[in-house]
């Protein structure tokens, strides 16, 4: 290109801009806001995983291999012994995990270490005794941290405990309670994590774990390699063990938040998807506009090349700044989002404290690079439009590009939507629902290219009947005799209005789901649980509270997370009283009695879908030596996403020994007084207990599990916000954009007897007509989308079904709001261009 050339260019580009600038910043801003939340969404993903996996890293130590328990329960500690002869083992070092609280403070995860062994294996995991008043004797030496009472915590774990050096603090553990005396910090235990340590034996000991561990970290000699000693050391571990790395550590805590960061990230993509469409609408109007002017530069020289160029390089220009801006906001977003609602964006899949933002260049320039080609690919189907247009038709402003006459071909919008449906059929892709958004795009670009066809289909019927008005009349024949111009002015509110009722329709039926199912669950009258790190009821404490006056009958339960694969996150087992027959449990669809000799288990829908299973299956579970369970049925469960299984109490006594339990179902008696019960059930408990119980009724629980609902998807509630005033904002750019273009048009008017009043008359029609249009077609599109979310999305992501609730409120008020605005907005652009005088408006038209 010459540096004429490139002149005339820019020249045309900025005048555009300095008349229009209004449209291009709509353009901009809808690129700007998918480069934004994609971009956020990415950098709050990244940071929070990485703080994880330093915390679980620190945890942890920098084992080669480790051996861990599948269950809190722990293992037999024989397995020690064994492991240390495998070969390939050069030392290993035993665990004990337990969940310990304070008074004063949060639960911390307290760790009992062989402190000789670790010094080899994980020599990070050991505490630093402190020097001066308080640190140890003679202000402190090695020889504390073998002391039966000395604790090291981590300095997270001593702001929360308001502890210091040398204090002397009650430490609860498994339902034990003794006195130990802070000798230390954990130095090398990350930022933010509660952690604490011991000696190994005296935690045995003091907390009720002799004969049992929870871990063996193992370090390898430098000849072997790691999946060697795994297949040596298969043969040895028991049921309730298993052997896993740092990789297996790094999937687990990255499938914690898989499905929810890509899924978050999809709907950010779906966003800048529907900004294409936008940028789209936006630049077909502008060069609808301006094919005048593009067919007199065709005529003294400038080649179709030059007009392609000229076009692109607008889109290019606006996808540049609001590529740059999307990323200078998506910084600032995620930010504040870290701050407010942490790293999980709310969904309580991590916890400890917000992560520090962690800068991601290549993630930027991705997103960058995705902005720029949004901004592109919207724009260069009306640049070749504009290119191809004739010149000497142009010139005479032929009118839309599709003649009224002629039959819509409807191939591509056809293709697209079997493409659509097709891609929804699709199994998921490493559990992921990567078709299922492919399908949703296939599905927006349907509709969109069906416009012309949909728009002509909707508006016939009044194009039929004489309506004795002439704004309307006009109005109806203009809309129905250019389905091209219709088409282009509907693209981004049919764009952004499909994507805000699929989300809307896709929140609503999960809530009404969630809702419907705590109804169903909550059966009993008062709720008890105790609090983590702080043991449970015992069986004199659970024979006490059934004994209260007041109580018609209460079941307890206990949930032990398990883990069937050291790679995936656990899963949750309940001991709870079910029976033979699962009568208390919400099954879905036929229960089926597992063979003799088998214990009955009851998986939850997401826990049958991640392994695969259906009743009457075999499956293994981490408890009991040499037990085998079969799966008598399926239940619905939404509060577990990676799955919970059920066996009855007196199953889980037998298998594990473990007696105790966590929580409480009470029923009560008619007339007995929820606040005197509440009192007893305080004092049955055990002494460590009576402070750390937290009681609800039904009505509470239902309340605040829907609060923590609609805190999960409250970046969700953004996203359709923004679609929202993105929508509104096109609407108010085309309906401009359009009364520019046809100032001539109103000066023809003009002069044949159409007053002023009545042209602004028509287009307030014609506005009108086109949000009602646009929002039909946007909703009926946005609520088969909802159904790829509801039915593949959901499902493939989350392991969980519902059935569909539409938002009839919302829908109905959104049609509505697109009327009204549209509507208003094309009067508003429309009495400027004819309040132009008639002469003027026609003089060009030779």
């Amino acid at each position: 290109m010459s540096s004429n050339s490139a002149r005339a260019l820019a020249w045309l580009i900025t005048g555009e801009a300095r008349q229009h600038p209004g449209r291009i910043a709509i353009a901009l801003i809808a690129i700007a806001i998918g480069v934004a939340l994609g971009f956020a969404v990415h950098l709050i993903n990244g940071s929070a995983l990485a703080a994880f996996g330093q915390a679980v890293n620190t945890v942890n130590g920098a084992a080669d291999l480790k051996i861990e328990a599948a269950s809190r329960l722990g293992f037999d500690e024989a397995l020690y012994a064994k492991v240390l002869q495998v070969e390939g083992v050069a030392d290993a070092s035993p665990v004990v995990v337990l969940r310990a609280g304070v008074a004063r403070g949060e639960p911390f995860t307290l760790l009992g270490l062989d402190i000789i062994r670790a010094a080899e294996v994980t020599p990070s995991l050991i505490g630093a005794p402190a020097s001066g008043p308080g640190g140890g004797k003679q202000g402190g030496g090695g020889d504390d941290v073998f002391a039966s009472d000395a604790l090291f915590l981590s300095q997270a774990a001593l702001i929360a405990g308001k502890l210091r050096i040398g204090d002397r603090v009650m430490i609860n553990a498994n339902g034990q309670v003794h006195p130990m005396t802070v000798r230390g910090l954990l130095p090398a235990i990350a930022e933010g994590r509660r952690v604490g340590m011991m000696d190994i034996a005296a935690a045995q000991w003091l907390f009720g774990r002799l004969g049992k561990i929870d871990r063996i970290d193992l370090k390898l000699t430098s000849d072997v390699q790691a999946g060697d000693v795994r297949a040596r050391l298969r043969p040895l571990i028991p049921a309730d063990a298993i052997v896993s790395d740092q990789n297996d550590d790094a999937q687990q805590s990255d499938g914690l938040s898989r499905a929810y960061r890509v899924n978050l990230t999809m709907l950010a993509l779906v966003a800048l998807f529907t900004g294409t469409f936008l940028v789209y609408s936006t630049q077909s109007l502008s060069v609808t506009r301006r094919l005048q002017s593009f067919a007199l530069l065709r005529t003294i020289g400038m080649q179709r090349s030059g007009i392609v160029a000229l076009v692109t390089i607008e889109g290019a220009l606006a996808g540049l700044i609001g590529a740059t801006l999307g990323l200078l906001i998506g910084f600032g977003l995620a930010a504040g989002a870290l701050d407010i609602l942490g790293g999980d964006l709310g969904s309580g899949i991590f916890d400890g404290a917000p992560p520090a933002l962690i800068l991601a260049p290549l993630a930027a320039a991705g997103f960058f690079a995705l902005g720029v080609a949004a901004a592109v690919g919207g724009s260069l189907i009306p640049a070749l439009r504009g290119a191809r247009a004739a010149p000497a038709v142009a010139l005479k402003n032929a009118g839309d590009s599709i003649d009224p006459r002629d039959h819509l071909a409807g191939g591509l919008p056809l293709t697209l939507l079997v493409a659509g449906i097709g891609a929804a059929l699709l199994p998921a892709v490493g559990r992921l629902p990567l078709f299922g958004y492919l399908s949703v795009a296939l599905l927006l670009a349907a509709g969109i290219t069906a416009m012309p066809w949909l728009a002509r289909a909707l508006l016939a019927p009044l194009a039929r009947t004489s309506h004795r008005n002439v704004p309307t009349d006009l109005a109806i024949q203009h809309l129905h005799g250019a389905p091209s111009a219709a088409a282009t002015a509907l693209c981004g509110i049919v764009a952004s209005t499909a994507l805000m009722i699929a989300m809307a329709v896709m929140v609503t039926s999960f809530r009404g789901a969630v809702d419907q199912w705590l109804g169903d669950i909550l059966s009993g009258d008062l709720y008890v649980r105790s609090e983590p790190g702080w043991g449970g009821f015992d069986q004199g404490s659970q024979t006490r509270m059934a004994a209260i006056p007041g109580i018609a009958s209460i079941a307890f339960s206990r949930q032990v997370p398990i883990v069937l694969d050291p790679s995936e996150p656990p899963m949750s087992l309940i001991a709870r009283p079910v029976g033979t027959d699962g009568a208390a449990l919400e099954l879905l669809g036929e229960e089926v009695m597992p063979p003799p000799g088998t214990t009955a288990v009851w998986l939850s829908e997401p826990a049958a879908r991640i392994l695969a299973v259906e009743p009457g299956d075999a499956i293994r579970l981490p408890i009991g030596t040499g037990a085998r369970f079969a799966v008598a049925g399926i239940w619905r469960d939404y509060s577990r996403q990676q799955g919970a299984a059920v066996i009855d109490s007196s199953d889980y006594d037998r298998l594990t020994g473990d007696s105790v339990r966590d929580d409480a179902m009470v029923l009560l008696e008619p007339g007995a007084d929820i606040k005197v019960v509440q009192r007893a059930i305080r004092a049955a408990a055990p002494p460590p207990l009576k402070s750390r119980l937290t009681m609800a009724e039904p009505a509470s629980l239902r309340t605040l599990a829907l609060s923590i609902f609609d805190r999960s998807f409250a970046i969700t509630y953004v996203l359709e916000a923004i679609a929202v005033i993105v929508g509104l904002a096109g609407v108010a750019t085309t309906a401009s954009a359009q009364a520019s273009a046809r100032t001539r048009e109103f000066g023809m008017l003009r002069h044949i007897g159409v007053g002023r009043g009545q042209i602004v008359a028509m287009l307030g029609i014609e506005g009108a007509l086109l949000g009602a249009v646009g929002g039909l077609i946007g909703v009926t599109l946005g609520v088969a989308i909802s159904q790829v979310l509801i039915h593949v999305i959901n499902p493939q992501s989350f392991n969980w079904t519902m059935t569909t609730r539409l938002p009839v409120t919302l829908m109905l008020s959104v049609i509505t709001a697109l009327i009204v605005s549209s509507a208003i907005t094309a009067m508003l652009a429309g009495r400027r261009a004819a309040s132009m005088d008639a002469v003027r408006a026609v003089r060009a038209d030779w």
